[in-house]
C-alpha cells in the first residue's frame, strides 16, 4: 500500500481552483504541486466537489484540517485574489487560537493600528512565519513578518499549524503561520483576473481610496516539457484617521482634601492621527514538468509597504503637585470623579502640543527555486533555494508648543471622559499669542536582513502495510540583519521652556512676538469621535515644520539663540549653546546592531499507517536537530567617577579598585544546539469522526533586537571630605551597568501536547474540539546579571549589568472549539444560511529563575536597572503589584460568523471579541520618576522620588464587519465590504492601587468599500 502525505500546503495549493469555478471538476493529480518542496501531494484520482464562492473556500478550508498530519487551521481565498478581510493580520484573527495587536507596535500603545499589528497564537508571541513553506520575515529586528506589509491580494490561502513536525523549519514556539500562492499548474490552462475597488473612512471622509490586482497564469506543452508562467500584482491604498483621549495617571495627595488622601490625575488629553498607507505586491512564478519524473518552479515575490502619518496631540505636562482642584466629587477610593483642575502655582496648567509626522518604507523580496526529481517509483529528491532580502527606512519627527492652560474641567463618571470649557477659555486656547515653541525630538532608523537557505529533502515510500514513508533531509542557512538607530534614538531638545528662564533665557519664544509668529495652524477638531464629543480648538505647529528636518529644525533653535543673546546681554555669564542633530549612520557603535547567523539542520520522519484496524491509526515519528552559530558585533566602554583628591588629602573607608577607563570595539560568538523530537497520531473513529495526539519539543531564538551587544559600565565612588582631617572617607562603592541586548542568549524551547476531537458531519461542517499545554524553559526576561572586568592588580570585579537574560519558566494551557455549519435544510430562501464560530481559552503562569518581588518601590531609574518595577510594576505611591499574565495574552477570544450563500448572492456578517490583555509596566504616559515613597522604612518616605510604572492593559474589544457579493455571471462578482459597523471604541486601562482606571479611548469609524471583479477566462 503506498499513501502520500496530505498536507495543508499540498491540499491547499489543490483546492484553489475549486474556489474560482462553479462546476465540479476532477483534480489533476500531475499538476499539484507542492511549494518550498514540502513533500507530498493529494492522492491520484482524489475528485473534489466544487462549491464557488465563499461556501467552497470554507469546504477547501475544512478539508484542510481534516485531512493534514499536524493540527492545522486554515483559511483559502474565496477567490482569485480574495481574502475575506483587507489585510493579512485581520485574516488571521478569525483562525480560533489567534489574536491580534491593535496598537501600532508593542512599544507604542498610544497609536492605535486600524488593520492590527502583532500576532498572538495561542497566548504566546514567538510565532514564525513562512511564504510558501520558506522561511519570510521582515527588517524589524525580529524573527518574523510584519503581516500588515504583505498584500492579501495575492494570497491563496493561510495555514497555521499549532504543533511542530520534524520536517517543520523550526522556530515557532506558538505556531507556525504559512502564506500561500498559487503556481501555474494549480490551473488547468489559461487563468486571467481583475479586480479594482475603492476604500471610504466614515472619521477620515475625503476622497476614496483605490485598490487593485490583476492576474495571468497560462501553461504550454512543448518538445521540452511543459511550462507554466504566473503574474500576480497588486496595490491597495487605505486612509485613515483616530481620534483619542487620554487620561493622566492618578497621583496621591494629602494636601487637598483634610485629613485625607485623594487621587488626581495631572489632566486630560486629546489627540487625532491621519494615517496613509500603500501597499503593493509582485508575484511571479515559472513552472516546468519534463514528465512524472522531474519537475521545477521559480518564484519571485516583493511586498513594498509605504506609511506616512500626521498627529496632532495635545497632552498634560504638568507638575502632579502644583495641581488644585475645586469642586471635586471622588468615589468610595479617593478617586476623582468631577472637578475643575487649575495650577496656581504656574498661572496656569502647563500643556505641551505637538505636531508629528512618521514615514516608514518596508520591502520584503523573496526569490526560490525548487527541483523534485523522481530517479525510481519509491525514491523522491527535492532541492529548494532561497534569498530573502527585507529592508526598512523610518523617519519620526514632532515639533511641540507649549501653552498654560487656565483651568479643566473634569467628567470622569461616564465611560468616555468629559471635559468642560467656558467660552473664555475656547477663546485662549484658539489664541496662538498665547503659545510659545518648545521642543522638537527626531528618529532616523534603517534596517535590512538577508538570508540564504538551501533545503533538500529524500523521501522513500514503502510498499508495507504499516510503514508509508521515510523522510530525512538537511537545511543550511546564512543569514545577516543589520540595524541603525539615530543617536539620541529619539533626540528630544528643547527650543524654549519655562524651566530655561532666568539661566538660560528671559522668556519662551511665543508667537505673539512678531519674531516668532508663523508656520502655525489651528484645528478645531471637526467630527471627533464621530461628532459624539466636542473638544476646544488647540493652535498647533505646521506639519511642515516636522516633515522638514533638519533645515526646520535649525530654524527654531534659531529662536532660542536669539533669546539666549539677549540673556547674555542683560546677564552677561555662560554661554549659548546651539543645537545639534542626533548622529545617525557612520561610527555609531550605541546605535547599531550588526548580527550574524548560520545554521545546520538535519530530520529523519516515518510517517507510518494502519488501516485494518477497526479504528484505524495513521501518523509519524520524528527528530530535528539543529545547530545554530552567531556573531555579534559590539562594543563595551566603562567609565569610572572618583571623586577629585586634593593634593596633600588621603582616602579611608570603603577600599575601591583601579580600573581604567576604556571603550573598545568588542565581538560575540554563541553558539548552541536543540533535538527536537516529535510525535503526531490520528485515529479514524469513522469516516467522520477522528482524534489527535500530538506531542513535541520546539524552539524559539531570541530576537535579533535582543542580541544587540552594546554594554556601558560605570563605577560610582561616593565620600565625605573631612578638610581639618584632609580625609576623604569613601561610604559607598557601586558597580553597575546597563546593556542593549544580550548577545549570549539561548533560545526559549518549550515541550507541548495537543489533544484534538474533530467531527466532520458536512463537507461544510464540523464540531471540533482542541485541548493544549506548553511548557517554556529559558523565557527571555529583563533582569540584572554579573559581567566582570579586571582591575591593574589583575582581581575580577563584579558589575552588575541588567540586560535581556534566560530568566523565567512559563506554563500556557487552554482548549479551542470550533463549529461551522450550512443549514441546507432550511425552507426557501433560508437554505443559504450558515454560522462559523470559534471560541478560546488560555490560561498563563510565569515563574522567576530568581524571584524579584519587594512590597515597596525604591530607586529613581525607570530603566531595566529597576527589576522590581519592570518584573512587577510599582504605584505612584511606591507599592508594587506583583504576579501579572505574560503581555498580550487574553483568557477568553471568540469569534461569530453570520453566512449565507445561495445561488448569486454570498454574505457574510463577522464579530471578533478578545478580552482584557496585559500589555506593559513601562509604557510611555504610564511611568515616571516622581512618585512618592511610602515605606515606612524608607529615609525619603514622604518625598516624590520614587520610579513608577502601571501596568497597562488592552481593555476588552470586539468588532462587527460584513460584506455582500453578487455574482453578475460567471466573469463578474461585485463586492460591498464593511468594517467596524459598530464604531467600536478601543480602552486602555491602568492599574493602581484605587482600581483600574481608564487610561485611553480611541475612535476610528466604520469603513466601506465596493470591489468589482472580472474574471477574463
Amino acid at each position: 500500500m503506498r499513501t502520500t502525505r496530505k498536507t495543508a500546503i499540498a491540499l491547499g495549493v489543490a483546492q484553489l481552483l475549486a474556489c474560482t469555478t462553479t462546476a465540479a471538476a476532477q483534480a489533476d493529480p500531475q499538476t499539484t504541486q507542492d511549494q518550498a518542496g514540502q513533500p507530498g501531494a493529494p492522492a491520484a484520482g482524489a475528485s473534489v466537489v466544487v462549491v464557488s464562492g465563499q461556501r467552497a473556500a470554507l469546504q477547501s478550508a475544512q478539508q484542510l484540517k481534516k485531512n493534514a498530519d499536524e493540527v492545522v487551521d486554515s483559511i483559502v481565498a474565496a477567490d482569485i485574489g480574495k481574502l475575506p478581510d483587507r489585510s493579512v493580520t485581520e485574516v488571521l484573527q478569525r483562525i480560533p487560537g489567534i489574536t491580534i495587536d491593535r496598537q501600532m507596535s508593542r512599544g507604542d500603545p498610544e497609536h492605535f493600528s486600524v488593520e492590527g499589528s502583532g500576532v498572538t497564537v495561542r497566548g504566546l508571541t514567538y510565532v514564525r512565519s513562512e511564504l510558501n513553506g520558506r522561511d519570510s520575515f521582515s527588517a524589524n529586528g525580529g524573527r518574523s513578518l510584519n503581516f500588515e506589509d504583505v498584500p492579501p491580494e495575492l494570497m491563496a490561502g493561510v495555514d497555521v499549524y499549532k504543533n511542530p513536525s520534524a520536517e517543520q523549519i523550526e522556530g515557532g514556539i506558538s505556531g507556525l503561520i504559512n502564506l500561500r500562492t498559487a503556481l501555474p499548474f494549480d490551473f488547468k490552462g489559461a487563468h486571467a483576473a481583475l479586480s479594482v475597488e475603492a476604500m471610504h473612512s466614515t472619521l477620515k471622509k475625503g476622497k476614496p481610496d483605490p485598490s487593485g490586482s490583476i492576474m495571468f497564469s497560462n501553461r504550454w506543452k512543448t518538445p521540452l516539457g511543459e511550462w507554466g508562467v504566473l503574474v500576480d500584482l497588486a496595490s491597495s491604498e487605505s486612509g485613515t484617521r483616530t481620534d483619542a483621549f487620554q487620561v493622566e495617571p492618578y497621583y496621591p495627595r494629602s494636601d487637598v482634601v483634610s485629613g485625607k488622601t485623594v487621587w488626581i490625575p495631572k489632566g486630560a488629553q486629546w489627540r487625532t492621527l491621519d494615517f496613509d498607507r500603500k501597499r503593493q505586491g509582485a508575484y511571479a512564478a515559472l513552472q516546468w514538468k519534463l514528465d512524472n519524473n522531474l519537475r521545477s518552479h521559480l518564484t519571485y515575490f516583493k511586498s513594498k509597504y509605504r506609511m506616512n502619518w500626521g498627529e496632532q496631540a495635545f497632552f498634560a505636562s504638568s507638575s502632579p503637585y502644583d495641581i488644585r482642584v475645586t469642586d471635586a466629587t471622588y468615589d468610595r477610593n479617593g478617586a476623582l470623579l468631577t472637578g475643575t483642575l487649575t495650577d496656581p502655582v504656574n498661572n496656569g496648567i502647563p500643556f505641551g502640543d505637538a505636531a508629528r509626522a512618521a514615514t516608514r518604507r518596508s520591502s520584503t523580496t523573496d526569490i526560490a527555486w525548487n527541483v523534485e526529481w523522481k530517479p525510481a517509483s519509491d525514491w523522491t529528491l527535492t532541492s529548494d533555494l532561497q534569498r530573502v532580502k527585507a529592508v526598512t527606512n523610518g523617519f519620526d519627527s514632532t515639533v511641540g508648543l507649549g501653552v498654560l492652560m487656565p483651568r479643566e474641567r473634569l467628567d470622569l463618571r461616564a465611560d468616555l471622559p468629559q471635559l468642560v470649557f467656558d467660552a473664555a477659555d475656547k477663546a485662549y486656547l484658539a489664541n496662538p499669542a498665547n503659545y510659545y515653541w518648545g521642543s522638537t525630538m527626531e528618529h532616523l532608523d534603517s534596517s535590512s536582513a538577508i538570508e540564504k537557505a538551501w533545503k533538500g529533502d529524500v523521501k522513500y515510500a514503502f510498499d508495507h502495510p504499516l510503514l508509508r514513508d521515510v523522510r530525512f533531509g538537511v537545511r543550511l542557512t546564512e543569514r545577516s540583519a543589520l540595524t541603525r538607530n539615530s543617536d539620541p534614538s529619539y533626540n528630544w531638545t528643547a527650543i524654549t521652556q519655562p524651566w530655561q528662564v532666568g539661566w538660560d533665557i528671559l522668556k519662551p519664544a511665543y508667537l505673539g512676538d512678531p519674531r516668532f509668529a508663523g508656520a502655525a495652524v489651528v484645528n478645531a477638531f471637526p467630527n471627533f469621535f464621530n461628532g459624539k464629543v466636542s473638544v476646544p480648538a488647540i493652535v498647533f505647529p505646521d506639519l511642515s515644520l516636522a516633515s522638514g528636518y533638519p533645515s526646520t529644525y535649525e530654524a527654531l533653535h534659531k529662536f532660542h539663540d536669539i533669546l539666549c543673546a539677549e540673556r547674555l546681554a542683560a546677564q552677561g555669564g555662560g554661554g549659548c549653546t546651539p543645537w545639534k542633530a542626533a548622529t545617525f549612520g557612520g561610527d555609531n557603535p550605541s546605535g547599531t546592531n550588526d548580527q550574524s547567523e548560520r545554521t545546520k539542520a538535519f530530520y529523519t520522519q516515518l510517517r507510518f499507517g494502519v488501516d485494518d484496524w477497526r479504528w484505524p491509526v495513521d501518523g509519524n515519528l520524528g527528530v530535528r536537530y539543529v545547530k545554530t552559530d552567531s556573531h555579534s558585533r559590539g562594543y563595551l566602554s566603562f567609565t569610572p567617577t572618583t571623586p577629585n583628591l586634593p593634593a596633600n588629602y588621603r582616602y579611608t573607608g570603603v577600599p575601591f579598585p583601579t580600573i581604567p577607563a576604556f571603550a573598545r570595539a568588542l565581538d560575540y560568538e554563541n553558539g548552541y544546539h536543540n533535538l527536537l523530537p516529535s510525535l503526531n497520531l490520528r485515529l479514524k473513529a469513522s469516516d467522520t469522526l477522528q482524534f489527535r495526539l500530538a506531542y513535541g519539543t520546539s524552539m524559539s531564538r531570541p530576537d535579533f533586537s535582543q542580541l544587540q551587544a552594546y554594554t556601558t559600565l560605570s563605577q560610582d565612588v561616593s565620600g565625605q571630605l573631612n578638610d581639618a582631617t584632609q580625609v576623604l572617607n569613601i561610604t559607598n562603592v557601586s558597580r553597575t551597568g546597563t546593556a542593549s541586548g544580550n548577545p549570549l542568549l539561548k533560545p526559549i524551547t518549550s515541550r507541548q501536547l495537543d489533544l484534538t476531537a474533530e467531527w466532520y458531519f458536512a463537507q461544510a461542517g464540523s464540531l471540533t474540539l482542541a485541548v493544549f499545554g506548553k511548557r517554556l524553559n529559558d523565557v527571555i526576561i529583563d533582569q540584572s546579571t554579573i559581567y566582570r572586568l579586571p582591575d591593574t592588580t589583575g582581581k575580577q570585579q563584579d558589575f552588575i549589568v541588567t540586560s535581556p537574560v534566560n530568566g523565567a519558566r512559563g506554563t500556557v494551557k487552554g482548549f479551542e472549539v470550533g463549529y461551522q455549519q450550512y443549514y441546507d435544510g432550511l425552507p426557501g430562501w433560508l437554505r443559504g444560511l450558515g454560522v462559523q464560530a470559534n471560541y478560546t481559552y488560555v490560561d498563563s503562569r510565569r515563574k522567576l529563575y530568581t524571584p524579584v518581588y519587594s512590597a515597596y518601590c525604591s530607586g529613581g531609574s525607570t530603566g531595566l536597572d529597576n527589576v522590581n518595577l519592570n518584573m512587577n510594576g510599582c504605584d505612584i505611591d511606591g507599592r508594587s503589584f506583583g504576579d501579572l499574565p505574560l503581555p498580550y495574552l487574553s483568557k477568553n477570544t471568540y469569534n461569530f460568523t453570520l453566512l449565507y450563500d445561495r445561488g448569486p448572492w454570498s454574505a457574510r456578517l463577522a464579530w471578533s471579541w478578545r478580552s482584557k490583555n496585559f500589555m506593559s509596566t513601562t509604557s510611555n504616559g504610564t511611568r515616571g520618576s516622581d512618585g512618592t515613597d511610602t515605606n515606612p522604612a524608607s529615609a525619603t518616605a514622604g518625598q516624590h522620588n520614587v520610579a513608577w510604572g502601571l501596568p497597562l492593559w488592552a481593555d476588552a474589544y470586539g468588532q462587527l464587519d460584513g460584506g455582500v457579493s453578487y455574482s453578475v455571471n460567471e466573469r463578474i462578482k461585485i463586492d460591498l465590504q464593511a468594517q467596524n459597523l459598530t464604531d467600536a471604541k478601543y480602552r486602555q486601562l491602568m492599574t493602581q492601587h484605587i482600581g483600574d482606571k481608564g487610561r485611553a479611548w480611541f475612535v476610528t469609524g466604520p469603513r466601506y468599500s465596493i470591489r468589482l471583479g472580472y474574471s477574463f477566462f
